[in-house]
């Protein structure tokens, strides 16, 4: 068939002349899909260990603890870089890279170590939503935590649809904790002159410095840099093949680091909005030494909306936290040991602590707190491997860490060891 020129010259450029390119695709469109792993993780950095240290500080010392809060976040969002950024050059978790770059016993410690902290995590996550129940239904607690675990069983089940609908879940609960503080936040209000000197590095005392060592060990969670490095690898795709090349591995470390500061940001905030609202409310008398405490005074001075929304949220954190605690100890057992055993099983052997706790009539903010000393043992054993394993050229490649990235994770490192160390020699002497 012949065409005349008036009738070709009407015709689409695909089939008479170049190829029509491809609707260009904007980065930041390229960009959102990869958003998700991070904001996971993030949930352990407002886990009820928080809500227990964030209002002990506030309501003891105000303002003063507020930068510990600050720099804390910063840690944090150093570390979970590094953390994606290793299961993104490898393809592996944190947990599988130590298996295959450390000698079997030095291995084998590693994950007796990550097990303890698995049941120290789960037992503030499980006491933290039976309180949050106990709060807002009169649940008693030993039945609020067999109700947090079997909810977290749930959750977590949402992962064996692909990963976006868990990262939907988890982020959703995670907005549901913000927002309750941001209510709550709005109806304390805010001293802006102690806000500015809160974020003056300083301590009010011997009593100040341990409470920020416990403010830090509740916010860095050992467990989470176990998760997070095995979250990147299946929600990026093939990001080892993709790495290959300056620009691929460019556009991967944007959308993981602007993953990490929004979800991190948000942790952030949520963490110094529990510290702002404690100074503004609980520094004069009021009891904050427990989270009942807590429920009760913002009852009694912003009314049952407040109460309701902090309950709310500490359910929120319970549930969500739970959650991504069992996960991490999934990732850690088949990373360390190449084993995987029924998710059922290992959740009733993490929940037995727990549910002991709450049995036997022990105090919920008490054993949140000693949670929180056990976790801080746990954080050395996974910081350092993985400042260790991320300065390797030949296992990372061109995803090495700079020498400035390694010095600063030294350094931190050792703030977080060494005030964590002040932390336990406290407990130890009282």
């Amino acid at each position: 068939m012949y065409l005349s020129k008036t009738e070709a010259a009407v015709l689409p450029t695909t089939l008479v002349g170049t190829p029509r390119r491809p609707p260009q695709v904007s980065g930041r469109r390229r960009i959102w899909p990869l958003l998700g792993p991070a904001f996971v993780a993030a949930v352990a950095y407002v886990d009820p260990g928080n809500f227990a240290t964030n209002f002990s500080g506030g309501a003891a010392f105000g303002y003063t603890l507020l930068w510990v809060i600050v720099a804390a976040n910063l840690m944090a969002m150093l570390i979970q870089s590094l953390t994606a950024k290793l299961g993104l050059a490898t393809g592996r978790d944190l947990a599988t890279n130590c298996r295959e770059q450390l000698p079997k016993p030095v291995t084998r410690g590693l994950w007796l170590q990550a097990e303890a902290v698995a049941i120290a995590t789960d037992l503030a996550e499980i006491v933290g939503g039976a309180v949050a129940l106990n709060l807002l239904f009169g649940v008693p607690l030993p039945i609020g935590g067999l109700i947090t675990a079997v909810v977290a069983f749930v959750l977590l089940a949402a992962q064996s649809r692909g990963h976006r609908p868990f990262e939907r879940v988890i982020t959703g609960l995670l907005l549901v904790i913000g927002l309750g503080f941001g209510y709550t936040l709005v109806g304390s209000g805010v001293d802006m002159g102690g806000l500015a000197g809160g974020l003056v590095p300083s301590f009010a005392g011997p009593d100040s410095l341990v409470l920020a060592a416990g403010i830090l060990g509740a916010t860095v969670m050992p467990h989470v840099i176990y998760v997070h490095s095995a979250l990147t690898p299946g929600r990026y795709g093939d990001a080892v093949t993709a790495g290959r090349t300056h620009e691929g591995r460019r556009r991967l470390l944007r959308a993981q680091r602007l993953d990490v500061l929004l979800a991190m940001g948000l942790a952030g905030l949520v963490n110094a909005a529990m510290l702002v609202i404690a100074a503004q409310l609980f520094t004069g008398g009021q009891d904050a030494s427990s989270l009942e405490g807590v429920h009760a005074g913002l009852g009694d001075q912003l009314g049952a909306g407040a109460a309701l929304a902090f309950a709310l949220a500490l359910l929120a954190s319970g549930f969500a936290s739970s959650s991504v605690g069992t996960h991490a100890g999934q990732v850690v057992m088949a990373g360390f040991l190449r084993r995987h055993i029924p998710v059922l099983a290992r959740r009733l052997i993490t929940l037995a602590p727990a549910l002991l706790v709450l049995v036997l009539g022990g105090d919920p903010t008490t054993a949140l707190v000693w949670s929180q000393v056990v976790l801080s043992f746990g954080i050395p054993f996974a910081l350092v491997p993985l400042l260790w394993l991320t300065s390797r050229r030949d296992l990372m490649g061109g995803w090495v860490n700079r020498r400035v990235t390694t010095v600063a994770g030294a350094v931190v490192a050792a703030l977080i060891i060494g005030l964590n160390g002040h932390l336990l020699l406290g407990f130890v002497l009282g």
